[in-house]
């Protein structure tokens, strides 16, 4: 019988090379391996005796075709090892495969580096997903990603609404929706500030230590909102860290500039570190004390969803 040639998917050769004789595979194993890999009609995944230009068939289970469904698998298998499934029947039961078709998905998934195989362990998310990781963050510029955000809350407050970030010792201002009420401040997009002296700057320094905030704090002193322009002690400027930390806000009472206050949020990432940070601003007058502790809800979910956008879960909170 003449014997038909096929091309061997590279997940299968691995580390292979290109002359070394390969084991012999099975017909029924052959056609259940080449059905799993078959995501890409045209490539190397195809045998020399299918059409390249044939349009992908249809699984009769699903609506969707048939390497639509390998891939919506394979996400699922990703999906559930984040979830915390460590071995095949876990992921079976979570997604619903049977075993032998997750095995081929899980073990695609390891040598394409997007899982690992850990021994004593079981599966767990592979470097591949860091790198796409980093690589997605870096193509969401913050100021970006935020905007619908920072619009939706500049629309609900009618205030003065800023995004900004740590740069060192200072706060560097990301963005900046004027409020409608008139109002004019310092504050500006690439315009830096004392990180102690702003709500922004607190409020980005919640998850620091002690030493860092007193450093901070000889930096740039926030003023005092019973004494603009004077000065406040360092025990009073701890002794409100200490209680923004615990709430995860901070406010400014004039301790930038006089007349000014603001209620402002940290904004997380995937890691829960804090990188960067959102507030509503006003002059006293629009701001009591009574309205800014109505508002640290409204700025915390504000701020939540941004965190969410980056990555951040409120569980990991």
């Amino acid at each position: 019988m003449r014997e038909r040639y096929f091309s061997i998917p590279r997940v299968l050769r691995g580390n292979r090379s290109e002359n070394a004789p390969f084991p012999r595979i099975p017909p029924r194993s052959r056609r259940l391996c080449l059905h799993s890999f078959s995501l890409l009609p045209g490539s190397d995944f195809m045998t020399s005796t299918q059409n390249p230009d044939r349009t992908p068939t249809l699984d009769p289970d699903a609506a969707a075709p048939a390497g639509t469904q390998t891939l919506m698998r394979g996400l699922a298998v990703v999906q559930a090892v984040s979830g915390g499934a460590r071995d095949l029947k876990e992921i079976c039961a979570r997604i619903g495969v049977a075993r032998s078709t997750t095995h081929r998905l899980a073990s695609c998934l390891v040598q394409e580096r997007y899982l690992r195989s850990l021994p004593g362990v079981g599966y767990v998310l592979g470097p591949k997903l860091i790198e796409l990781g980093f690589q997605a963050r870096e193509a969401f510029p913050m100021a970006t990603l935020a905007r619908p955000y920072l619009d939706s809350l500049a629309e609900q407050t009618g205030d003065t609404i800023h995004l900004a970030v740590r740069d060192n010792d200072e706060v560097l201002y990301l963005e900046k929706i004027p409020g409608k009420k008139g109002l004019e401040m310092r504050s500006r997009v690439g315009h830096r500030m004392p990180l102690a002296a702003t709500g922004v700057g607190k409020a980005l320094l919640l998850d620091t230590e002690e030493p860092q905030w007193k450093a901070l704090y000889r930096v740039g002193a926030p003023v005092s909102s019973r004494a603009p322009g004077g000065s406040q002690t360092w025990e009073a400027f701890r002794d409100r860290m200490r209680d923004y930390a615990a709430k995860g806000y901070a406010f400014d009472l004039e301790d930038n500039e006089p007349s000014i206050r603001c209620v402002a949020a940290p904004v997380r990432d995937a890691s829960s570190g804090i990188v960067a940070a959102i507030s509503v601003s006003s002059t006293v007058p629009y701001m009591s004390l009574e309205r800014m502790r109505d508002m640290v809800v409204v700025v915390q979910g504000v701020a939540a969803g941004i965190s969410a956008e980056l990555g951040w879960k409120v569980d990991r909170g």
